[in-house]
């Protein structure tokens, strides 16, 4: 789905099935990084075989990473970084298009930057985001 404009209310309110789907992307990251090491192996003896457990537990996890990073598209919102958490709301300031940025594992929307600026340019949301 396409990115769609957020007010700041409208973002806020969207943020908790923003967290819950991250978190889901998170929580497979974590189990596929934990699997990695041993995905070449396995892929190639599944080739051969015909598949095995350790192969069908990192696909269910590959699923469900999918499946919660469409859901955060789904929902208008722009995945940035994926390993980070982080996403944006695209949002309006002073009649220009800006994001209202979110990383994973904070309370609230509390910051924007400008389109090019990206997470290092943050800075404070205040009076003029609409």
């Amino acid at each position: 789905m396409k990115a769609r404009y957020f007010t700041l209310d409208e973002a806020k309110a969207t943020l908790p099935q923003v967290k819950a789907l991250m978190e889901q992307v998170q929580a497979a990251r974590r189990e596929i990084l934990r699997l990695r090491p041993d995905v070449l192996p396995i892929v190639q003896r599944a080739a051969l075989n015909g598949g095995n457990r350790q192969m069908g537990e990192l696909t269910v996890h590959v699923m469900r990473l999918e499946e919660g990073v469409k859901g955060i598209q789904a929902l208008g919102v722009v995945l940035k970084d994926i390993d980070a958490g982080l996403v944006d709301f695209i949002g309006v300031r002073n009649g220009r298009e800006v994001y209202l940025c979110w990383r994973y594992g904070e309370e609230d929307i509390d910051y924007w930057h400008e389109l090019n600026a990206g997470f290092a340019g943050r800075r404070p949301i205040d009076e003029y985001i609409r």
